[in-house]
């Protein structure tokens, strides 16, 4: 499957943003889905995944209230709605299939979006 991430941009301390994550192919509802960023000089770290059905959903901590996840298998699309963004949310976010969960580890993930630059600015 490729993943292809958008929406990201710069936003004010406390704005909002949505992330979107397009899949190519027909078995997109077979894959849990995840959503990591990447801060300069830091290492990937988790933000939220969803189950292939959309009912399991989880959160890193540091955005838990914050943002959501959801899925449309319809449109073979994952969403981030990034609400009361804080400076510290300033990274790459890149989106992430997994064939066999939706975990909390990059590597439990088997296909990588090309990320989608997020700055959140005082």
């Amino acid at each position: 499957v490729q993943l292809q991430a958008s929406g990201g941009g710069l936003v004010q301390a406390g704005g909002s943003l949505r992330l979107s994550c397009a899949a190519s192919g027909r078995t997109f509802s077979m894959y849990g889905m995840g959503w990591f960023r990447q801060a300069p000089g830091k290492e990937r770290e988790f933000v939220a995944a969803i189950s292939r059905g959309g009912v399991g959903r989880n959160y890193a901590d540091s955005v838990k209230g914050r943002f959501t996840i959801s899925r449309d298998n319809a449109k073979n699309t994952v969403y981030l709605q990034m609400n009361s963004l804080k400076l510290e949310d300033t990274a790459v976010y890149y989106c992430a299939a997994d064939r066999t969960d939706w975990g909390t580890l990059p590597g439990e993930y088997h296909y990588w979006g090309q990320g989608t630059l997020v700055t959140v600015s005082s």
